[in-house]
């Protein structure tokens, strides 16, 4: 299976290319992709960089050069509530916008791109390989052109999207890219920091890095080992 992964950061990139057996480097329009295979799987990594236009751009340029036949977009997020814990792992069984609003227009509604889905479903084949176990959630995750570090600004999202689980800055633009381009997607995201259950999330953060957990992907290795 052609796969095609997209992590924003470079913290994220080092924890992944380890994972890559007979991996190469392959530059297209400036971007560079990393490419190899895990198990049986054809891989195509690349670091799209931080927010939505990044994600868009290095979306769009994953599919016209490896046409993957699922994206799984990976990397961290921060906990939007008391439910999920710093190193859980969170599942997007659908992703959509917090920041976007086109107006009192009758037509859409906040986080909806006019035209295009509220929501955006995440591949159902990957949904049903989700083992139902402690420290993994299925939900909502929300994306924003913000990181959001305190409370004040979960409620207000909150308010907007009461069952949401996680909170970043790509999953949003990267599941509406594939939407379009008609490629199946999912995004899977280790909490780093919970901006939901306190007043200001930056040493969690930080601390998080600091450890540089190695095994904040092995929930895409064990799904990649499922998938055929």
């Amino acid at each position: 299976m052609r796969i095609g992964i997209i992590v924003a950061m470079s913290k994220e990139l080092e924890l992944l290319k380890p994972m890559l057996e007979n991996m190469r480097e392959s530059n297209n329009n400036g971007i560079t992709f990393y490419c190899g295979t895990i198990g049986e799987h054809k891989i195509a990594a690349m670091q799209c960089g931080i927010g939505k236009v990044n994600a868009a751009m290095g979306t769009v340029s994953m599919i016209a050069n490896y046409s993957p036949q699922l994206i799984i977009n990976t990397g961290v997020a921060g906990g939007m509530n008391n439910k999920v814990n710093v190193m859980d792992l969170v599942v997007g069984s659908k992703v959509c916008y917090h920041d976007v609003w086109c107006g009192f227009d009758g037509v859409s509604v906040h986080g909806q791109v006019q035209g295009l889905p509220l929501y955006y479903e995440a591949s159902s084949k990957v949904l049903d390989m989700v083992p139902e176990k402690e420290g993994i959630h299925c939900g909502l995750i929300v994306s924003g052109d913000q990181f959001i570090d305190n409370i004040e600004r979960v409620d207000a999202i909150r308010e907007l999207f009461p069952e949401a689980l996680a909170v970043d800055m790509e999953s949003g633009a990267i599941a509406q890219v594939c939407y379009v381009k008609k490629t199946p997607f999912v995004s899977m995201r280790i909490i780093s920091d919970s901006p939901g259950a306190g007043h200001n999330n930056t040493n969690q953060y930080n601390d998080f890095w600091a450890e540089a957990p190695q095994h904040t992907l092995s929930a895409v290795r064990r799904l990649l080992e499922m998938l055929h």
